[in-house]
Parts: C-alpha cells; structure tokens; sequence
C-alpha cells in the first residue's frame, strides 16, 4: 500500500470519529430532556461504523504496481440510529411536564456512558493523528 491510501484510511477514520464525538456531545446536550408524552423526548443516538472502498486509493492502485485496490479499506458511518432501550418514568406531579398520572418521561441518556464514549472518541481520534 502506498502512502496515500494509508492517509486515505486514516482521513477516513478521523471524519467517522469526530462524527461519533458530534452525536455524543448532542446527546450529553439533552441529557436532562424531559416531557410528558414519551413519544416527544428525545431518544440517545448511536453511530454505526462500517467499512468502505476508498475512491482515491483505487485510482493509486490502478497506477500502482502490485497495489490489490480491494485492500484499501476506510472507516465509514454507516448509520446514527436511535437507541430503543426504555424510557425512564419519576412520579413529579407538580412538575410542568408531568402527564395526568404525574409521570414525567425522561431521556434515555446516561451521562456517565457519554462522557466515556466521548473520552473514547478523543482518543481514537488522537491516535490516529500520530499515526497520520
């Protein structure tokens, strides 16, 4: 493999965590979302990663002697999905946001999870700086 299909890869790599970093900071933000209607509260996103065919490298592979193009792989997000795991529900009966029972629904968040997704993010990302 020649060099710039190592930058291609590792190019690659630094989008799809940063994209990672951006849906763990949206979800920190609403990590004290709440409301009445559970249909209304904001889900936790999760980002897919997947592989994929990096363009640039194959038109280096063409012109590169022994250079096999299907080797030149990325990092690609594949999806950001909602994470359908439940909802959790607190007897708040005076508060605003309460339904007629006095539930009030909230997020699906754990900061604790995102701080470390996030950390996870960090330095995946600072890893694959040096490694550039």
């Amino acid at each position: 493999m020649n060099l710039f299909g190592v930058l291609d890869i590792s190019g690659s790599a630094l989008l799809a965590e940063r994209q990672r970093a951006e849906v763990v900071t949206s979800n920190l933000a609403n990590a004290e979302s709440a409301g009445a209607n559970p249909a209304q509260v904001y889900r936790r996103q999760e980002v897919v990663f997947g592989s994929q065919t990096m363009p640039f490298s194959d038109a280096l592979g063409q012109a590169g002697a022994g250079f096999d193009p299907r080797a030149a792989q990325g990092v690609a997000v594949q999806a950001v999905v909602t994470d359908q795991s439940p909802l959790v529900t607190r007897y708040e009966p005076v508060s605003p946001n309460a339904n007629a029972q006095g539930y009030v629904t909230y997020r699906n968040v754990n900061p604790g999870q995102e701080i470390t997704g996030l950390m996870k993010a960090m330095r995946s990302y600072q890893l694959k700086m040096c490694a550039s």
